[in-house]
């Protein structure tokens, strides 16, 4: 049989390319539409596209969950994060109805300091990309906060925490 290990690591990489091309096109195209409409109106509807699509996609993995189905949803996202969570390393804290992710690395944050970006441009793209988890949480009815990278917040990227709609 063969060694299915080398396939892996080959997969691992491809997949790592994919979300830095997906960083690299965030990239462009805040360039793009910042040049043709100003850097606020640029932001807000690159972030109004990415949320949309985390809606979307809450519309498919999130239907059997509901809004006090907090842990529950951030498990199953945690169960589905890319290359088995080495995409993505989260610290994540877990109670009874709340459940929170400190991401220590981010492929998208990596391939914006690689391309040279700045430190105002790469918060505002982390606050673009960002907008994907706030609607693919939003849209379960769960309480969302998220920190996204700035200036000063560390190496680590974005804290996610995601608490029951009825908790108090």
């Amino acid at each position: 049989m063969t060694d299915p290990t080398p396939r892996a690591e080959k997969l691992s990489r491809e997949l790592d390319s994919a979300f830095r091309n997906r960083a690299d096109l965030y990239r462009l195209l805040l360039d793009e539409l910042t040049a043709e409409m100003g850097a606020e109106k640029a932001e807000a509807v690159m972030i109004r596209t990415i949320e949309k699509r985390g809606r979307e996609v809450a519309a498919a993995a999130f239907t059997d969950f509901g809004p006090n189905d907090a842990p529950a949803i951030g498990e199953a996202f945690l169960a589905v994060s890319p290359d088995d969570g080495r995409m993505y390393p989260t610290h994540v804290e877990r109670g009874p109805d709340r459940i929170a992710f400190k991401v220590k690395r981010c492929p998208l944050k990596d391939a914006w300091i690689e391309a040279g970006v700045g430190d105002e441009k790469l918060a505002t793209l982390c606050r673009i990309a960002g907008a994907f988890d706030r609607g693919l949480f939003e849209a379960t009815g769960v309480r969302f906060a998220n920190v996204t990278w700035t200036p000063g917040h560390g190496s680590g990227c974005c804290h996610i925490a995601l608490t029951n709609r009825d908790a108090t």
